[in-house]
Order: structure tokens, then sequence, then C-alpha cells
């Protein structure tokens, strides 16, 4: 992980996969902007990965992925019910 300074002096989180590629010859990563939870989404994404791409890696992380698909599946809720509401 890479913690940055994006131009407005403000924290951007980066994860990127050094074994999977995205597009071409880009590496996987993830990119979010520290607002509110920019570091729980990078590392919640980080953590999706592994289990998707990578099922038999050992990493601490991955004891929390109980409450990432906890926080995913509010935020679908979430986004459910607002769309609802419209």
């Amino acid at each position: 992980m890479r913690i940055d300074l994006d131009e407005d002096e403000q924290f951007v989180y980066k994860i990127s996969c050094t074994t999977c590629l995205a597009k071409g010859t880009l590496k996987w990563g993830t990119y979010r902007p520290g607002e509110d939870n920019g570091f729980m989404a990078a590392m919640d994404r980080w953590i999706f990965h592994l289990v998707e791409k990578h099922p038999d890696a050992e990493a601490p992380c991955l004891e929390f992925l109980p409450a990432a698909q906890q926080r995913l599946t509010e935020a679908r809720e979430q986004r459910e019910r607002a769309s609802t509401t419209d």
C-alpha cells in the first residue's frame, strides 16, 4: 500500500497486486481518495481481490473479511433503499 497526497494535499490510498493484470500490461490496483472511508474502501477492495484471485494467499488483512463483507452488504442495501425512494 502507498499513501500519497493529491493536488489538494489530501491522502490518497493506493494498493496494487504484483501478479495480476487489469488491462494489457497494467497491474490490478485500487485508488481511493482519503475521504471519510477511503482507507477502508481500499482495504476492502484488496481483501476481496485476494479472496477472489488468490484464494490460497495468507495475509493478516484477511481476518477482516467478515467486516468487509458486512460493509459491502450495508452499502448495497443503502443504495437499494435510496433507489426505491427516488
